[in-house]
């Protein structure tokens, strides 16, 4: 087995007004896979369940995050997500409040091997 990374999308992802960690991380996972199409399961007619998704979400308060929605805007494969210190927090003063802005990478790594390609 010869598991390599065959995709790299990042996104980012905000809730402006509710402070909703989760809900800025499955914004940024959106934002990282909206405007793709893994096409090469469905032309090489490989199973897609197969596929390694790890997902990386940065905010400034991690274990605000609820990890099972954010796996849940990953439509395909075995998804793993792990929630880090980073983002940013803009701070609105006048109302208390902090705008969250959450930094998503999501990776897919599939076996090489079913592909020939590991030579």
């Amino acid at each position: 087995m010869s598991i390599r990374r065959l995709i790299l999308e990042t996104g980012l992802g905000t809730d402006l007004y509710g402070e909703d960690y989760t809900k800025a991380a499955t914004r940024g996972v959106k934002n990282a896979i909206q405007n793709n199409s893994l096409i090469l399961f469905r032309s090489l007619k490989l199973d897609s369940k197969k596929m390694i998704v790890k997902v990386t979400v940065a905010v400034s308060e991690p274990e605000k995050v609820d990890i099972e929605q954010v796996k849940m805007c990953l439509p395909h494969g075995q998804v793993t997500v792990k929630v880090v210190p980073g983002g940013l927090n803009i701070k609105d003063k006048k109302n208390e409040v902090n705008s969250v802005v959450a930094s998503v990478a999501v990776e897919a790594f599939f076996d090489v091997n079913m592909l020939n390609l590991s030579k």
